[in-house]
């Protein structure tokens, strides 16, 4: 593991921290996040894949002020800001590798918050020099958290219901999607599991559901209701299928730590009753 801290710890400690202390990144600090930066090139589905940090400047704070809560963020000395190839499964590796260095930055120390949208002509797309074949789907912004968090950003945890989550029941199941999953009954995968389901996602909205077939784990994308509608109004890319590359990154990385070794492969589960709408995404095979 590139980690200090056990990825459970990190997992919990994060939050989307919206208010940064007013002080620089430390060169040192800066050296040790590039160099990690540089190493995270693919993922689940081999996107190609780069990432970069750069300094916050005015106008990156402006860019932010046309999305939404995203406006609010305060102080941050800097964004991770990442291109990946436009290809079939580019979201959903991007939210993987991204959440992969949102975790690293945790451990040396940062406070980060996603942010998601629609990137590809702004001042971010070009610091990072995206190409043509790019796209620039979200960045990340990164500081030293201030202890107290402004009312603003209590307003918006709690609009968005960031502190609340779904209950097993609703997101993870056994063979179908007629039967929970019971977390006595899957071992040491539970972990796994609970990592999933304290993922952040965009809204709050936990969009992942998962199907467990004897030592396979089916992971489902169930859209929320209006979510396309949105994203065609606010032009955003699709978050949701970036969250889905969340919930992968912390299952993968939590199952991985206890030993538990498996792989990822796109197959056409045999037994579940898909429901129209559940998209199947992929399936973790356990060894």
């Amino acid at each position: 593991m590139f980690f200090s801290l056990q990825v459970v710890e990190l997992i919990k400690k994060r939050y989307s921290c919206r208010t940064y202390l007013n002080k620089p990144i430390e060169e040192d600090k800066k050296d040790i996040l590039k160099s990690y930066l540089s190493s995270v090139k693919t993922a689940v589905f081999n996107t190609n894949l780069r990432f970069g940090l750069i300094t916050a400047t005015e106008e990156d704070r402006n860019a932010l002020k046309g999305l939404g809560t995203y406006g609010f963020i305060k102080d941050p000395p800097g964004f991770i800001v990442g291109a990946a190839e436009d290809s079939k499964y580019s979201l959903e590796d991007y939210g993987y590798a991204m959440e992969k260095i949102i975790l690293f930055s945790t451990d040396i120390g940062f406070g980060t918050c996603w942010l998601g949208g629609t990137f590809n002509k702004s001042n971010f797309a070009a610091k990072i020099s995206k190409n043509d074949d790019e796209i620039v789907p979200a960045v990340a912004s990164i500081g030293y958290k201030k202890e107290k968090r402004s009312t603003m950003e209590s307003i918006i945890r709690w609009t968005a219901g960031s502190d609340n989550r779904l209950s097993w029941d609703k997101m993870f199941f056994n063979i179908d999607f007629e039967t929970p999953m019971i977390k006595e009954d899957i071992g040491e995968y539970a972990i796994a599991i609970e990592m999933v389901r304290l993922a952040p996602s965009a809204s709050n909205k936990q969009p992942w559901r998962i199907v467990k077939d004897k030592n396979i784990f089916h992971f489902y994308l169930q859209r929320t209701k209006g979510y396309e509608r949105n994203q065609k109004l606010f032009k955003t890319v699709d978050l949701q299928r970036i969250d889905m590359g969340i919930a992968m990154c912390h299952f993968e990385l939590s199952a991985k730590e206890m030993n538990l070794e498996g792989k990822w492969e796109i197959i056409t589960p045999q037994r579940t009753n898909q429901l129209r709408d559940n998209e199947y995404l992929v399936s973790w095979i356990g060894h």
